[in-house]
């Protein structure tokens, strides 16, 4: 149980720290550039606003695909359906087919303003080592 409640936190700073930029300084290692595959479990976070789960789908490569957003989402985040991917342009559009934000890529994320003017980060999901024993 503590051992949860460590990595937990451990996840938790990492997210947080995200958010203002790379917290160790350097590129994050063996992680594939987003536009190559941008199916996964990605993060999205904005000023004063929790950290929202959004999970995109399409085959690598893809330019397009669907978005299932988690709870808790900034904005109307929360009605993401669709993803777009122009040029390292990612388009983000709700249920009734509008735009919610276009994000450019930038070190490893997307990052942009919603369509509202919120500065948005939509980073993938760090995956975690396990515990040696």
């Amino acid at each position: 149980m503590t051992r949860a409640r460590v990595a937990g936190g451990v996840f938790t700073a990492i997210m947080l720290a995200g958010c203002a930029g790379n917290p160790f300084g350097g590129q994050t290692a063996n992680v594939a550039p987003p536009t190559d595959n941008m199916a996964g479990r990605w993060m999205l976070a904005a000023p004063n606003a929790p950290v929202c789960g959004m999970n995109f789908s399409g085959v690598p490569g893809a330019q397009e695909g669907k978005v299932a957003p988690e709870g808790g989402c900034p904005e109307k985040f929360y009605l993401s359906r669709r993803w777009t991917l122009e040029q390292s342009a990612l388009t983000i559009i709700d249920d009734e087919n509008n735009p919610l934000a276009t994000l450019t890529l930038a070190g490893g994320r997307f990052e942009g303003p919603s369509n509202a003017g919120t500065p948005v980060t939509l980073a993938r999901q760090p995956t975690l080592a396990a515990p040696a024993n």
